[in-house]
């Protein structure tokens, strides 16, 4: 029989408040020196307003799915119902309806009253598995599903139910706040920052907030962040914790195949000193992207261009020295204001051709910008353009039909439709833009750097899924969480035609370029870091060295 991993030694910092006694005893069975600090508290709320309005909505019908996240939640639940309504009634009408369950805490909570749910959500346990859960089991169109909230609201579950059709009845019935005696939390944060734990483990995501939490209370919270990115090792016990994580720019060094406390304890004896011992080595921490991310296009050969000229008369502006961080005379604010709202002159030009002919035409294009720089007396100038005509060449029809906005006319709708969007090749379907460029250079005054833009990935994608704007967002969020292959092909496609296309107005003239992502703020920041955030850093890549983006 083979002897079990070993710390050998190592300081092993654990946040586990329930079963702290037997984290410790767990650390010093493998050989660890345990310091096992209590880091949270559930909090029942005295008055559960959503409990009370969630339980009377069932009674009467309108909830037909209900989620239930933790077993506490369940039980607390509970509670907080039958003080008004009949307790029995509640759960004869909760067992009519369908119930989901994360994890065995869950079931054993709904056991304890003789319920089971009718479904289980498999390991990991995360959102994303309460979302597959309900896939294969359960339409929630035009349906409303009740959710136990544990902490704060995951704004990533509700998007994904909401993607499916689903009104979210949201139910709080706990919170989490520190522990009633901090102290042993306060010298593992000390230690931490002082660089005295070798090891790090999180056993759930709120011990990250509260960890941060403390150390911001302490003036601490430089030092532990800094520790923690290069001298111990961060274990987490699973996905939503790495996530938590994450969120927090902290570095996740070790999660286990399961998401138990005994495996987190056996995977980190076994790795912890491999992992310290790189991690201290590494001189330079390099940034990485955690989520699955596409292939980094490679960045073309250019030739030296103007876009570097430091000799150039804007090159030492305040805009372009704001954009390489280096002091300015004056604070730099960015006004986003569209002058054609009010401007004469450029209602005299719409009147007279429509906005995708305009957005066709450079001489317009260049008379448009330059006489808003002249009236405004701005730093620099954006060019005029649109985020969607780099969608034609790809295979769209695009209109901007009147008093509607733009219209894509045979938008993706299904998996299949994604093989028939045209790679980007060359500019040639987009040289109006190109020389919009060029013709907006020449004609601004020598000290003014010029703008060019395009609209970020998931921005792009949106409106080629959706056909035009939209309110929820629903078809890409659908196609986004179903079809994360076909997701991503999309998204890796749209990217190499945004590289090619700010590289050609770079080299046609442009100081600096610019993403829109106008819809990314749909999404929570976890789906932006899984869906959005790799496509993203590979536009950056790929831009020339040294433009500002």
């Amino acid at each position: 029989m083979s002897s079990p991993a070993n710390f050998n030694g190592l300081i092993v910092a654990a946040l586990e408040s329930r079963r702290a006694s037997e984290m410790a005893r767990l650390i010093e069975r493998h050989g660890g020196v345990a310091r096992v600090s209590p880091s949270m508290r559930e909090v029942k709320l005295e008055r559960s307003p959503s409990a009370v309005d969630f339980a009377h909505r069932l009674i009467t019908g309108e909830v037909s799915t209900v989620i239930f996240m933790t077993g506490i939640g369940f039980r607390q639940t509970l509670a907080a119902v039958e003080r008004h309504v009949d307790r029995q009634r509640f759960l004869d009408t909760l067992a009519d309806v369908t119930t989901v369950g994360r994890g065995p805490k869950v079931l054993a909570a709904m056991r304890e009253v003789g319920m089971q749910p009718t479904h289980r959500v498999p390991e990991p346990n995360t959102w994303r598995e309460v979302l597959t859960t309900l896939d294969q089991f359960v339409s929630l169109d035009n349906q409303t599903v009740a959710v136990q909230e544990y902490g704060k609201a995951n704004a990533s579950l509700h998007a994904g139910l909401e993607a499916r059709g689903g009104r979210v009845l949201s139910v709080r019935v706990y919170q989490y706040d520190l522990p009633e005696d901090v102290e042993p939390l306060r010298a593992n944060v000390r230690a931490l920052a002082a660089g005295e734990l070798d090891v790090v483990m999180f056993t759930s995501a709120h011990q990250v907030a509260n960890l941060l939490r403390v150390a911001d209370e302490l003036g601490l919270d430089g030092q532990v962040r800094s520790m923690m990115q290069t001298h111990t090792v961060v274990a987490s016990i699973g996905p939503t914790t790495s996530e938590m994580l994450r969120d927090n720019e902290l570095p996740v060094d070790l999660e286990p195949e399961h998401s138990k406390m005994g495996h987190l304890v056996s995977a980190a004896a076994e790795q912890a000193r491999d992992l310290l011992a790189k991690k201290r080595s590494q001189t330079k921490s390099t940034a990485t992207i955690t989520t699955a991310s596409p292939t980094i296009m490679a960045q073309p050969d250019f030739s030296v261009t103007a876009a570097l000229d430091a000799s150039a008369a804007w090159y030492n502006g305040p805009f372009m020295k704001a954009c390489r961080r280096e002091p300015t005379d004056v604070t730099p604010v960015w006004l986003m204001r569209q002058a054609g709202r009010y401007m004469q002159e450029y209602r005299e030009v719409r009147a007279k051709t429509t906005f995708l002919e305009l957005c066709k035409n450079p001489g317009l294009c260049s008379e448009v910008m330059c006489t808003a720089v002249n009236r405004l007396g701005v730093d620099a100038a954006i060019i005029f353009s649109d985020l969607l005509p780099i969608l034609e060449p790809l295979g769209f029809d695009l209109e901007f039909a009147k008093g509607e906005g733009p219209v894509i006319h045979n938008p993706i709708r299904e998996t299949a439709d994604i093989d028939r969007t045209r790679e980007l090749e060359d500019m040639n379907g987009l040289d109006f833009v190109v020389e919009t460029v060029r013709r907006t250079r020449a004609d601004l005054p020598a000290h003014l750097p010029v703008i060019g833009f395009a609209g970020a990935p998931f921005t792009l994608a949106s409106y080629a899924i959706e056909g035009g704007s939209s309110r929820d967002y629903l078809n890409t969020k659908s196609l986004m969480y179903r079809d994360e292959e076909a997701w991503t092909a999309l998204m890796q496609r749209l990217s190499r035609a945004v590289v090619l296309y700010l590289n050609a107005q770079i080299e046609a003239g442009a100081q600096c370029v610019q993403l829109f992502d106008s819809w990314a703020g749909c999404l929570g920041p976890d789906d932006y870091r899984r869906y959005v955030l790799p496509h993203v850093a590979a536009i950056v890549a790929g831009i020339k060295p040294g433009v500002p983006v």
